[in-house]
């Protein structure tokens, strides 16, 4: 081989490597969040995303810290007052109650319905009407007591995290969106700091290997300080006179409020915690409850609405009364609860709370929100930036110095 010791080409080699450490940096940010789903033939020969990856992971460990720590269901549900919840969708609820009245007469007891005169149908819906208050409330003060059991709270992040990764991509995005820039760009003053050595090293030891080495351990160098640049030290520290702590760790108010807002935006919202309730393991217990107080309700207005319904509604069609009502009423409740939406949200303030509870967490703690999902499988992150380190360092030697 016939080296070239110019100045040029051996300031090329800290260049370079200052090249390598940005582009390893680079990729590494965006192979955490990139791709969502996995491309290549699995399970090997691929690439998926760190964190949309292990979103399953990274969701339970959401809930555990949501459900477990920080927020609890029933001081949510003890927030909200029957009144203000009636009011909002009262007007609603009327029109669908009276749908529903209709439809079930019509199917259990077509010619009783037929025949009552339409005095006696307004009779029904005057008092149906009438009672709506006391229903809601006794209906609210049974789902706070029984909410742990039809609203499964880490059921519904853990499923919705799943179904939709960028949302997981866009809690990590939103919250490091000061620090991503700056690892990316740290990667090349570290990839040109460390290429210092590499070069001296080359002065005098010219052998074929050596920059081969020297990006491979640039790479690794670069990526690792990038990952760890974010959460440790976990503790403010001193050095050099200077003040150091993870960068997520050290906005952990600002990160808090980010993190809270997308709970409630994206994951906790009302719409989500109505579907988990209808359609989640605990739907049974709410039709349980429906039932309860709706058959409770019938009682009141068959008495009420003597002779109209009770001469000629047999015992079966009764029955069959009670269980069509709360069924529709359960399966109808997407008609009337979204005018409740907009209360229920500022009622229960959950980001508000959310932020507030994890402002106070320990650095460890806080940690535990964002870490510990990916934290096992960084060392692809690292491999992958060493091995495109040593590649560079190879097309150096071929094209730079032979």
């Amino acid at each position: 081989m016939d080296f070239d010791f110019t100045t040029l080409t051996l300031l090329s080699i800290p260049l370079i490597s200052a090249f390598v450490g940005w582009a390893t940096n680079y990729l590494a940010l965006k192979m955490m969040f990139y791709p969502m789903e996995f491309v290549g033939i699995k399970p090997i020969f691929g690439w998926q995303g760190l964190i949309p990856a292990k979103r399953k992971e990274m969701a339970e460990i959401a809930a555990e810290l949501v459900l477990g720590k920080l927020l609890n269901a029933k001081e949510l549900a003890a927030k909200l007052d029957s009144k203000a919840l009636t009011a909002v969708m009262e007007r609603r609820l009327k029109q669908v109650l009276r749908r529903i009245v209709n439809e079930v007469m019509r199917e259990s007891a077509p010619k009783v319905w037929a025949s009552m005169p339409v005095h006696g149908k307004n009779l029904v819906y005057a008092r149906i009407e009438a009672d709506i208050p006391n229903i809601v409330n006794n209906m609210v003060d049974d789902f706070k007591y029984n909410v742990e059991e039809i609203i499964d709270i880490k059921e519904l992040v853990v499923t919705k995290l799943i179904e939709s990764p960028e949302i997981i991509n866009e809690i990590f995005l939103k919250s490091g969106e000061k620090e991503f820039p700056f690892v990316e760009h740290s990667g090349f003053i570290f990839g040109l700091l460390f290429g210092f050595p590499t070069m001296f090293v080359w002065m005098y030891l010219p052998e074929w290997w050596v920059l081969p080495l020297g990006g491979l351990i640039v790479g690794y160098l670069t990526n690792w300080l990038a990952l760890k640049v974010i959460f440790e030290p976990k503790h403010p520290t001193k050095f050099m006179g200077l003040t150091l702590q993870g960068m997520f760790l050290k906005r952990q108010n600002e990160v808090s409020q980010v993190y809270s807002e997308i709970i409630e935006e994206k994951l906790v919202t009302s719409e989500n915690i109505l579907k988990t309730a209808l359609y989640g393991s605990g739907s049974k217990q709410l039709l349980e409850l429906i039932e309860l107080h709706v058959n409770d309700a019938i009682d009141r207005y068959i008495a009420f609405a003597q002779p109209y319904i009770t001469l000629g509604v047999g015992s079966d069609a009764y029955y069959k009364v009670q269980e069509m009502a709360s069924r529709h009423i359960f399966e109808n409740s997407e008609r009337y609860m979204p005018y409740a939406f907009e209360y229920i949200k500022k009622t229960l303030g959950i980001a508000e709370e959310l932020s507030a509870r994890m402002k106070k967490l320990s650095p460890e703690e806080f940690e535990g929100v964002l870490r510990p999902a990916y934290e096992a499988d960084e060392w692809k992150l690292i491999l992958t930036g060493s091995l495109l380190g040593m590649g560079a360092g190879f097309m150096q030697l071929y094209y730079v110095f032979m």
